[in-house]
């Protein structure tokens, strides 16, 4: 593996792991997301990711799509509490073709004004497609009660804070908020990397837009909403884990791999296989620079709840004595898990980007180290659950 790092003079940092295959997977995050907003605009990072895809000062909408689709790409966007992103994934030799879009749309939008609103209406519809999946939606409910406002509103916003937007007003943010300064540059792929940086100090200007990360304020809290209409309850457990920095980070990744990360997991084996009280047991752990939380999600119906969140503190229970054999197989799961994920250049890429937000891309290629260097106490000590967090959307009676 090959890996390199620069600093460019515009401020972009950029980062890329060789790859001898004609293929390549290029994203430019900045580092802003929805975790830099106020409560009024929520959601305007994730408006902005969209509006920048409408159309340029020389490109529109369709040109944008149909110059990375006609040879063989693919080009998306995505926003998270601390960056968006925007990535193609292309054959090598069309990398400035690629690039020449990405470039364009960031630093050429035009925001025009039947466009916007336009896709203002899309967002709406959004809010609703997801507001319609509570499998999805109760993310943004536990984050409420893991977080005070506005941390815990979530990325997409509401109607109440996006249609009252303006087009002059989004643009200015933008142009406050878009500075190469903070764009991490990820490539997975065969690319000449000295002709990527020099083509991105041409095309990006250093500029004074600059942005603050609000203080995050941490709280716990519960929430049961009763919804019309839906036939599953859908419950989360949460606890705020380790920052990306912290080194229990690695040994909390172990906890979850025997707790509940796969159908081998503890609480899979319970809930579903022993007790079959849900379908969908699933957990997830978020570390980032500065919030860090581990989330058990199970799709059961209203009446088990209380049992499952039982059986889910039961779980903690038991890998506070996980066996040396248990505590071996999970390390070794979670640095299958990575190799695996390697195969495909875009999981690279991303988490290189990722990774950087975080602490430093390197730390990505350190991961097994990082993981076998954990001891079983480690896991032992996070396993004594103190506060958490609960939410559910169930069913409503009728």
């Amino acid at each position: 593996m090959k890996f390199f790092r620069k600093k460019l003079k515009n401020g972009i940092t950029v980062l890329h792991e060789k790859r001898d295959i004609p293929v390549v997977a290029l994203s430019i995050t900045n580092r802003f997301g929805s975790a830099h907003e106020t409560s009024p605009i929520k959601g305007i990072a994730h408006f902005i990711e969209h509006l920048v895809f409408t159309g340029t000062k020389t490109r529109t909408h369709e040109d944008i799509s149909r110059e990375i689709e006609k040879r063989g790409g693919v080009i998306n966007a995505f926003t998270t509490e601390n960056a968006t992103s925007f990535l193609f994934k292309l054959p090598s030799e069309h990398i400035f073709a690629g690039l020449d879009i990405l470039a364009d749309i960031l630093n050429n939008p035009i925001f025009e004004k039947n466009k916007f609103e336009k896709e203002k209406k899309v967002i709406l519809e959004e809010i609703k497609m997801y507001h319609d999946m509570p499998q999805s939606e109760i993310y943004d409910k536990i984050l409420s009660c893991l977080y005070e406002k506005p941390f815990g509103e979530g990325v997409i916003g509401s109607e109440k804070t996006i249609r009252p937007l303006q087009r002059d007003m989004v643009s200015k943010f933008f142009a406050d908020h878009y500075n190469p300064a903070n764009y991490i540059v990820s490539i997975v792929g065969k690319a000449d990397f000295n002709r990527v940086c020099e083509y991105l100090e041409e095309k990006f200007k250093p500029n004074k837009a600059n942005f603050t990360m609000p203080v995050i304020k941490k709280k716990n809290n519960n929430l049961v909403e009763e919804r019309a209409g839906i036939d599953q309850s859908h419950f989360i457990w949460a606890m705020h884990a380790p920052f990306a920095k912290d080194k229990n980070k690695y040994a909390f990744e172990v906890l979850d791999a025997y707790l509940a990360n796969g159908m081998s997991s503890k609480l899979f084996l319970t809930i579903r296989e022993e007790r079959g009280l849900a379908y969908s047991v699933r957990s997830s752990l978020d570390s980032k620079k500065d919030h860090g939380h581990y989330t058990i999600y199970v799709g059961t119906t209203k009446e088990a709840i209380p049992q499952v969140k039982h059986l889910i503190l039961e779980g903690f229970k038991a890998a506070a004595k996980i066996s040396l054999k248990e505590f071996e197989e999970a390390k070794e799961r979670l640095i299958g898990l990575q190799k695996i994920s390697t195969e495909e250049s875009i999981n690279v890429m991303n988490e290189l980007a990722f990774t950087e937000l975080a602490t430093e891309a390197e730390d990505y290629y350190k991961y097994e180290h990082f993981i076998k260097a954990v001891k079983i106490e480690d896991v032992k000590k996070l396993a004594d659950v103190g506060d958490y967090s609960t939410a559910a959307i169930v069913p409503k009676v009728t």
